[in-house]
């Protein structure tokens, strides 16, 4: 696989808050597996990345830069390989992430996507919303405020117009699921699939965890989550990726939130390996077509 050059794009500190050295590890750890197969990979930085004349016909990334993503999709239109996939990458955008998987029948919480300029009071009660998400609809979250927990109506209301006037025109409204937080973490055609309670584990970015609080080992279908997350990766066009989703009561398992390689930091070592051979599977059907 000598003849394999690999751009290594690193993501920007600003898109890990809280996790930019595990950001950075799993990225490295990756590279690394991809070099002891034999593949020569040439580290970016974001910035490094946009200014940059990429000759490597393939481009691993953790992008997150606006700019750098339409540079992604652009070198994607000129044939290069992409993993992600920039479109990927955009698709896992609030909005866009909600609108494709409830649009493909993914087990996903009912939300309202609305203008944060609007009068949402009456809208959240009348269908039924008490305690609810609101999150930046138009990018990825930078900053804790950019999902925020509302115990009712009124509060969301207050929470959508700072919003507003925080220059984010966009919000997606989810409704708060009560039961087991997960987060889980895959990569696309392998068999790596890793799950685990956060707050259980003291895994946090926020703190928002403590909402659902400690787990009470709600039974679930583990292969089911994992079709699932499968699936949501292969319609969201991301092989690399993470996630959380909320168990109920009665074993329902429904997505939450969808990231586009996330830090794995509980499982890294296991991972790596995995993400080099979906790299390495994906060259192979890249050169074949």
């Amino acid at each position: 696989m000598a003849e394999i050059e690999i751009a290594g794009v690193m993501r920007a500190g600003a898109y890990s808050p809280n996790h930019i050295g595990n950001d950075a590890a799993i990225f490295n750890a990756a590279a690394d597996q991809l070099r002891k197969r034999g593949c020569v990979v040439n580290i970016y930085s974001e910035e490094q990345f946009r200014d940059a004349d990429i000759k490597e016909q393939v481009v691993l990334n953790m992008c997150r830069e606006q700019a750098s993503i339409l540079k992604l999709q652009k070198l994607e239109e000129g044939g290069k390989l992409v993993i992600n996939s920039g479109f990927g990458i955009e698709n896992c955008t609030r909005e866009r992430m909600t609108r494709i998987l409830l649009g493909n029948k993914i087990p996903y919480p009912e939300s309202l996507i609305v203008n944060t300029n609007e009068s949402v009071t009456e809208d959240l009660k009348a269908a039924g919303f008490s305690s609810c998400w609101i999150k930046r609809g138009d990018f990825h979250a930078m900053h804790k405020e950019d999902v925020s927990y509302c115990r009712h109506p009124e509060e969301a209301q207050e929470v959508l117009h700072e919003y507003f006037y925080r220059g984010i025109k966009r919000a997606v409204i989810n409704r708060h699921l009560p039961g087991d937080l997960i987060k889980f973490y895959g990569v696309s055609g392998q068999p790596f699939f890793y799950w685990f309670y956060p707050f259980d584990e003291g895994h946090s970015k926020y703190g928002l965890e403590a909402i659902n609080g400690k787990s009470r080992g709600l039974p679930f279908d583990e292969a089911a989550l994992r079709d699932m997350c499968e699936k949501a990766g292969e319609i969201l066009d991301v092989k690399i990726y993470g996630g959380d989703c909320i168990v109920d009561a009665d074993g329902t398992v429904r997505i939450i939130d969808f990231n586009d390689w996330p830090s794995f930091a509980p499982c890294r070592t296991e991972a790596a390996p995995y993400i080099a051979k979906c790299v390495l599977a994906a060259v192979k059907e890249w050169k074949n077509k």
